[in-house]
């Protein structure tokens, strides 16, 4: 990708800063009660103390002319985000489906080159997907902020048009305590000792893997659920 198209991917940002939030579905489950043994289990996300810049943008309900309106949203908090992997994987969410292109992107703000720009064609379903880096050959540098977005592309020649989701993560190593938790604990605990340590996106792929071990495990989809609720997602459900 030539630096003409970065450019362009900044510029939309700047669109995606005016997208409104969607309230409706929030105001909805506000009134639904959450089952207790669904609150006791949740991991708790305490933010890292690190003050980062950044944070997520879009995730409004948008329509494409063509398609009724939909949410889209990275899942992500609305700071820079933790991880301790070289290769995280990222998660997104649609609430329809699609049949426009969708662009996904990594950008480190100091290159002139994205990390990653790769498309996933239509159709795309509904529902949470996930970015496997290592599928894909990316490696993040430690203490680097990235940004990384996905854009649904209508019109690739007014790329103005994009409906587009982002957010920031950065990559920290472990404290030696939380090694020495993470190594004796089994795969139930872990998402909650990366979430009580402030690490995101490892908490957040935890539990997703667990889901998609156990699919049909209304409990551990709940445990998603609250913790996507902690950083302003109560939208995002499957």
């Amino acid at each position: 990708m030539k630096a003409s198209r970065l450019a362009a991917s900044i510029a939309l940002l700047a669109f995606v800063l005016t997208v409104p939030q969607a309230t409706t579905a929030q105001d909805k489950r506000a009134a639904q009660p959450t089952p207790a043994s669904t609150t006791a289990a949740a991991p708790v996300y305490k933010p890292p103390l690190r003050g980062a810049p950044g944070g997520r943008v879009g995730g409004g309900t948008r329509g494409t002319g063509r398609e009724t309106s939909f949410v889209l949203s990275v899942l992500a908090p609305d700071h820079t985000g933790l991880t301790a992997s070289e290769q995280p994987s990222l998660y997104w969410f649609i609430s329809r489906p699609t049949a426009f292109p969708v662009e996904i992107s990594i950008v480190d703000p100091s290159a002139t080159e994205p990390l990653l720009e790769a498309q996933l064609p239509p159709p795309i379903e509904p529902g949470v997907h996930r970015i496997r880096l290592a599928d894909r050959g990316v490696r993040l540098a430690p203490g680097v902020s990235y940004r990384w977005f996905v854009a649904i592309v209508p019109d690739p020649d007014r790329r103005s048009k994009d409906i587009l989701a982002g957010g920031a993560i950065e990559r920290a190593d472990l404290p030696e305590t939380l090694r020495g938790q993470l190594a004796e604990a089994d795969k139930a605990q872990i998402p909650s000792l990366y979430a009580n340590a402030g690490y995101w996106y490892d908490a957040l792929a935890a539990i997703s893997e667990r889901i998609d071990a156990a699919p049909t495990d209304a409990g551990l989809r709940a445990q998603r659920d609250a913790l996507l609720t902690q950083v302003g997602l109560p939208e995002i459900r499957e």
